[in-house]
């Protein structure tokens, strides 16, 4: 408190040689302490934008996502012709009178 004191005392004074430059002074310790020892400093806030900017392009992706998986959720129950389809290619099924032959490329595999 004493310091505190000692340094209110430096401004104040009209014969101190940095009564001249109080404001440059009390400016320069305010963006010190606003840039560095405040809670929501500057470099906490650049980081809060930067995270915020990421979340808001991550919303975009799932939103063109989730108009995706919409568009095929009505394409797949709109017909049973495209139930039958979707069964058959995506989850290998089949009917009792069939067999399933998957063919694959070896190179295609590598690149996985």
């Amino acid at each position: 408190m004493r310091i505190v004191y000692k340094i209110w005392l430096i401004f104040v004074n009209m014969n101190s040689p940095l009564y001249k430059y109080r404001y440059v002074l009390f400016f320069g310790m305010f963006f010190l302490w606003m840039t560095f020892f405040d809670t929501n400093n500057f470099i906490y806030r650049i980081r809060l934008v930067s995270d915020i900017a990421d979340l808001e392009e991550s919303i975009k992706i799932h939103e063109v996502k989730i108009g995706e998986l919409r568009r095929q959720k009505t394409d797949l129950f709109g017909n049973e012709r495209n139930l039958e389809k979707f069964a058959r290619e995506k989850y290998l099924m089949k009917k009792d009178n069939e067999d399933i032959f998957v063919i694959t490329d070896p190179e295609l595999e590598n690149e996985k």
